[in-house]
This record gives C-alpha cells, sequence and structure tokens, in this order.
C-alpha cells in the first residue's frame, strides 16, 4: 500500500465521518424539543434526542434507517462474504490442526464482529417501538463498551504466554478462595 493511498483512504473515512454527523445534525437542528429535556442514556445518541422531539420525526428515522443500511449492513455482509470464503477455502486443506487454527482465529472474531453489528442494525436498522431506555441503552453498551473491551482478549489469548499467565493468574485465585 503506498502513502498516497493510505492517505486518501484515511481523507475519505474522515469525509465520510463528517458528512454523516453534519447530515444527522443538521437534520436535528429542524426538530423543536419538548420541555422535558433529560436525555435517558448514558451518552448523546440520536435515537435518545428523537425521543425528545416534539415536531415529525418521520425524515430523521428514514436517513438513520437509510444511512445506517449503507454503513452497517454492507460492511457486515461482506464481512461474512469473506469468512464464507475463508472457510470454503480452509475445508479444501485436509490438515486438521490448519483447521481448527483457522476456526479458532475466525470464530473468535466473527462472533464479536457479529455482536458489534447485530447490535447497531438491531438499535437502529430495525427499531422497535417498545424498546425500553434500559434495552437501548444495553445493546448502546455491546457496540460501545463490550466489542472493543472483547479485542484485546481476543488477541491477546492467541498468545501462548498470554493464556499460560491468565491460567496462572485463575489458579491462584481458586485456590486462596479454599
Amino acid at each position: 500500500m503506498s502513502t498516497k493511498l493510505c492517505v486518501s483512504l484515511v481523507v475519505l473515512c474522515w469525509m465520510l465521518a463528517t458528512f454523516h454527523a453534519m447530515l444527522h445534525t443538521l437534520l436535528m437542528a429542524r426538530l423543536s424539543f419538548c420541555e422535558d429535556n433529560v436525555i435517558h442514556h448514558f451518552f448523546c445518541d440520536i435515537s435518545a434526542l428523537l425521543k425528545l422531539a416534539c415536531s415529525d420525526t418521520y425524515i430523521n428515522d428514514l436517513m438513520i434507517f437509510i444511512v445506517g443500511g449503507i454503513l452497517s449492513v454492507i460492511p457486515f455482509s461482506l464481512i461474512v462474504v469473506s469468512y464464507v470464503q475463508i472457510v470454503c477455502s480452509i475445508l479444501k486443506v485436509s490438515s486438521a490442526r490448519v483447521i481448527h487454527k483457522v476456526f479458532s482465529t475466525c470464530g473468535s472474531h466473527l462472533s464479536v464482529v457479529s455482536l458489534f453489528y447485530g447490535t447497531l442494525i438491531g438499535l437502529y436498522i430495525f427499531p422497535s417501538a417498545n424498546n425500553s431506555n434500559t434495552k437501548e441503552t444495553a445493546m448502546a453498551m455491546m457496540y460501545t463498551v463490550v466489542t472493543p473491551m472483547l479485542n484485546p482478549f481476543i488477541y491477546s489469548l492467541r498468545n501462548r504466554d498470554m493464556k499460560e499467565a491468565l491460567i496462572n493468574v485463575l489458579c491462584k485465585k481458586k485456590i486462596s478462595l479454599y
């Protein structure tokens, strides 16, 4: 990868993120809000803000569905397709050790990706009118806190030294409990 391509990709990501944020900011600015301005969420989420609006939020909901679909369903689908291709090519290999190693690595990564995109899609693409604030907050915690916390564990536990250190710590705690 050349420096020019790398810089171009970074600038493209920055511009798309800025466009996405500006779109929702400008759409939110046209809404009027009721007197109760308490957001029952742990961060200023779009869905929590829309619940406070007194005016019609149809355009906002439509844009969340369209843009959210493009930014979440398409990447998730491409990731799943790439893993299907990996699995198909690995199944052609006769070594059970290689197959086990690949499924172990891919399985943990795919589970975190599914957790991340699954909660995003469930919260923004297919929102339910009867979702409680607690349920929405829990779903948001999954993609903002839990999945980033899982990544170091998944990738560091692939290392034999890290596995042994974790086992030693867990065994010492187990012995001290008795």
